[in-house]
């Protein structure tokens, strides 16, 4: 079975993601840790995140691997910093190529084949898994978003974060492949003013309650 979740940054997809596969003995698979960590990889080389063609060497050239719901490059574990300013300044840019997006589809479909999985990205339900068992749409006004990344960032500016979001939420639904949206289908769960256990309690539910 494959439940897959999209929405915008911040909107609370991983986080929830993580705890329905715990409740439900699902997979966890964050596709869009597979963006961000192409995105790392071609920082630590030195490689400019906006040189389409030595980003996308760089991503051929190395290995990723998802070990106990964290992504490896090249058999470390790099899931702590998949989410540093810099990897979120640059991350949206290096998913647009369609390229590196074959890359990441094709990994996360070889991965789940044979297994029960709950996933999440921006173009989960949409292009990766369109046929998936269950799809979900998660949302969030930007600056409830922009206040849980504060938090989670040390000494981290709320306008800068505020600003970064929206650049965000912009090229994400502007893409010319891959880009956000509603899929057909999608149950849409608005997180703004719902703790994580709420929209976690609301996922589970309607899967539960759905005859297979």
């Amino acid at each position: 079975m494959v439940i897959a979740i999209d929405g915008p940054a911040g909107s609370g997809k991983s986080t929830i993601a993580r705890l329905v596969a715990e409740k439900l003995g699902f997979y966890f698979l964050n596709t869009g840790s597979f963006y961000r960590a192409y995105t790392l990889s071609a920082l630590d080389r030195s490689i400019d995140p906006l040189d389409r063609e030595k980003v996308l060497e760089n991503a051929r050239s190395i290995s990723l691997t998802v070990e106990d719901g964290s992504v490896c490059i090249d058999g470390k574990n790099e899931e702590n910093r998949l989410h540093t300013p810099e990897v979120d300044r640059f991350c949206s840019q290096v998913s647009a190529d369609p390229r590196i997006r074959d890359l990441v589809n094709s990994s996360v479909r070889k991965i789940a084949e044979g297994l029960d999985i709950v996933t999440e990205g921006r173009d989960t339900t949409t292009v990766i898994f369109p046929d998936a068992d269950f799809k979900f749409y998660f949302d969030a006004s930007p600056e409830v978003r922009a206040e849980r990344r504060s938090k989670d960032q040390i000494d981290a500016d709320y306008a800068e974060i505020l600003k970064s979001i929206l650049l965000r939420d912009k090229m994400d639904r502007e893409k010319a492949v891959g880009a956000l949206k509603i899929a057909p289908g999608a149950i849409v769960i608005d997180t703004s003013v719902l703790t994580i256990s709420q929209v976690c309690e609301k996922v589970v539910n309607a899967i539960r309650s759905t005859p297979q």
